[in-house]
């Protein structure tokens, strides 16, 4: 079987991948994404795995390169990893009571064949009504900093989803349904 790399420095997304019991190595892409407003939210996630994956590729002659990419879409807005409690803050503060979309890309790259394969997944997520005073109880918990969306649902964030529609490990960032689907095409079967 060729080497399976893992480009990103998540550990929720190499937690997910962990769940296969592929044997695989993490290679950080050293790619700095931006988020382009003016490029439709699936090609722009598609475009941002796939060039993380183009960062890592090229350290290696016969393998599987994984990368993935996951942000937030409300009301057309792109909503990426807060920095600051305030960006968090108002982040939540939008997304408070409303509904957004959780859109990851991913590209698998074979470095040997040259085939690559890039696809977008995007699950529908449902916030509670907060008071203020709970966004500040979830901010002081710092969980919400550099997670997209300022919520980490596998966490304490969890608490806030009233509802999901689509695939939960999306949300934590690799949609291993889809990524296993995927991974057939390249000869590897997960079940």
């Amino acid at each position: 079987m060729k080497e399976i790399v893992l480009a990103s420095a998540s550990p929720r997304r190499r937690e997910i991948l962990e769940l296969t019991g592929l044997r695989f190595r993490v290679d950080t892409s050293r790619y700095e994404e931006t988020l382009v407003h003016t490029v439709n939210p699936h090609n722009l996630a598609k475009r941002l795995s796939l060039e993380k994956a183009r960062a890592v590729a090229g350290k290696y002659k016969d393998a599987l390169i994984i990368a993935a990419d996951t942000f937030i879409v409300f009301k057309g807005k792109l909503l990426g990893k807060p920095h600051t409690s305030k960006e968090a803050r108002n982040m939540l503060t939008m997304l408070n009571g409303k509904s957004h979309s959780v859109i990851t890309g991913y590209t698998i790259l074979d470095t040997g064949a040259g085939q690559k394969i890039t696809r977008s997944v995007e699950t529908k997520v449902w916030f509670k009504k907060m008071s203020s005073e709970e966004i500040d109880a979830y901010i002081v918990t710092k969980e919400p900093l550099d997670k997209a969306g300022a919520y980490a649902i596998q966490g304490r964030g969890s608490v806030i989803v009233k509802k999901i529609e689509g695939d939960y490990l999306n949300v934590v960032g690799l949609p291993l349904f889809d990524l296993a689907v995927t991974l057939k095409k390249f000869g590897i079967r997960l079940v």
